[in-house]
């Protein structure tokens, strides 16, 4: 069975875990409205999406 020989070190253990973290979320403005939305999402105010109205 494998056993460590010594104690992984505070140090150690937080540059593994480093590259753990929440991205974060890109916004992009509404080019009809100018509210704040996600890329390649229909905006929830105006609706529109690629300068057409969709719901």
């Amino acid at each position: 069975m494998a056993v460590p020989k010594r104690k992984t070190s505070k140090t150690r253990k937080a540059l593994r875990r480093s590259g753990i973290k929440l991205a974060k979320v890109t916004l992009v403005a509404c080019p009809n409205c100018g509210e704040m939305i996600l890329p390649h999402h229909v905006c929830g105010k105006c609706g529109f999406y690629d300068g057409r109205k969709v719901k």
